[in-house]
């Protein structure tokens, strides 16, 4: 497979990978700016734009948009997270040059007719009402909230519905004027393409773009916070969060062995110790959320309101544990699950064009397969155990929702981690 990465003079990045017997391709846009790019005001605007883009550009109404990629069997989305919008297709070979047209068009000459607007503004809504009655959805935006309390990466991805109730087509041309340059875009590609043709047609598309003003965003700072929301509900939800390594930090796959281990499978020790032996949930697991300055390591479980109390005391105790008896059996367990899923996920191209984009907006470059097996191979269990007594001693935060009345409080919580 051959990996291919291309600048053009105005900063707009190319990145390619040509995988030999695939019959088709995903391409797509990833901008680098997403919920932690918005002003207080702007709260949901990210993710208002990314549907608006389907919604008819000056070519191409949306009906037209959707009839393009699926008459020729595609597949066409996109997403919004806290750092990056990205708008993808999956064709067969022959039609990545409309691809390519389709994703350009959308991403370039949206034109926020206002009638599309209101339209849409109703579909964003429903999913934030959608969204509120999810409780295993909510949940992470408040414990996101209490961890980043009054930052611009605490806040929802979808927007309070106040927001979304009042954005503009002026707001939405002012979103992209100041996000959506030639910097902030990266071209990936992965599967059937060639990469010398898919720079032609980038350099037709986006070639003519004048740069922007650099965005300067808001530095994230991890804070202890709780919410608790009292509900009547089948299951009492349980979140704690713990600081953990951003992407670009030293002990970033030390942390995602950690998390693997200790709560990432079956195997693991929560599944084992608080499902299997004790039966107090259906669903518990831990899991690492990395972004470019931060991040946080989550532990999620579903119990009853009167196990809930129980059920946070073990994972304290389990993850102070951990500090002292982590094996060396559990550490190479997560680093075989890490590499075999980072690998099989690999399968896909449109896995494949997923990393390349995410790996050049933190890099610059994408470091060879090789490197990241290196660097989690070299996660060794001494690490491990170091990483889960700093853990113990870090800033945490709590979401709890539900008949959880009887649960324990953040201050409990952070007197039995330091005990």
């Amino acid at each position: 497979m051959t990996q291919q990465f291309t600048t053009l003079p105005n900063g707009f990045r190319i990145v390619t990978e040509h995988m030999p017997s695939l019959e088709s391709a995903s391409v797509g846009i990833w901008v680098n700016a997403g919920g932690r790019h918005e002003r207080i005001e702007q709260n949901g605007i990210a993710h208002f734009l990314e549907h608006m883009a389907f919604k008819g550009t000056k070519r191409r109404s949306a009906l037209q948009i959707a009839e393009a990629i699926e008459d020729v069997g595609g597949y066409i989305n996109a997403y919004t997270s806290r750092e990056v919008t990205a708008y993808y297709a999956r064709v067969l070979k022959d039609d990545v040059p409309l691809a390519m047209d389709v994703i350009g068009d959308i991403v370039r000459h949206p034109v926020f007719d206002p009638r599309e607007i209101e339209v849409e503004r109703g579909v964003i809504l429903q999913e934030i009402g959608m969204s509120l009655d999810t409780p295993d959805d909510v949940i992470f935006d408040w414990l996101q909230e209490a961890a980043y309390p009054e930052q611009p990466i605490g806040r929802t991805i979808l927007g309070p519905t106040e927001r979304v109730s009042n954005f503009s087509r002026a707001d939405l041309s002012g979103f992209v004027a100041e996000h959506y340059g030639p910097q902030n875009l990266i071209l990936s590609a992965a599967g059937a393409v060639d990469h010398d043709e898919i720079v032609r047609m980038a350099e037709d598309m986006f070639g003519d773009m004048a740069q922007g003003a650099a965005f300067q965003t808001e530095q994230a700072s991890f804070a202890a916070g709780e919410r608790r929301e009292i509900k009547k509900l089948e299951q009492a939800h349980f979140t704690l969060a713990l600081e953990a390594p951003g992407y670009r930090d030293d002990d970033f796959y030390t942390a995602q062995v950690f998390a693997s281990a200790f709560g990432g499978g079956m195997s693991s020790r929560l599944f084992q110790e608080i499902r299997e032996k004790r039966g107090l949930c259906y669903t518990i697991y831990s899991s690492i959320g990395s972004y470019s300055d931060t991040g946080m390591m989550t532990v999620y479980a579903g119990t009853s309101g009167d196990d809930i109390a129980g059920l946070a005391d073990i994972t304290v105790d389990e993850l102070k544990r951990a500090a002292d008896d982590m094996s060396d059996a559990e550490v190479s367990r997560a680093r075989a699950q890490m590499k075999a899923g980072m690998l099989m996920g690999l399968e896909s191209p449109s896995s494949r064009a997923e990393r390349l984009a995410r790996l050049v907006g933190i890099w610059g470059r994408v470091p060879p397969l090789s490197e990241t097996i290196d660097k989690i191979d070299a996660v060794d269990v001494a690490q491990v155990r170091d990483f889960a007594a700093k853990l113990a001693t870090a800033d945490a935060a709590m979401a709890l929702y539900g008949p959880v009345k009887k649960a324990r409080d953040l201050a409990h919580i952070t007197r039995r981690l330091a005990a």
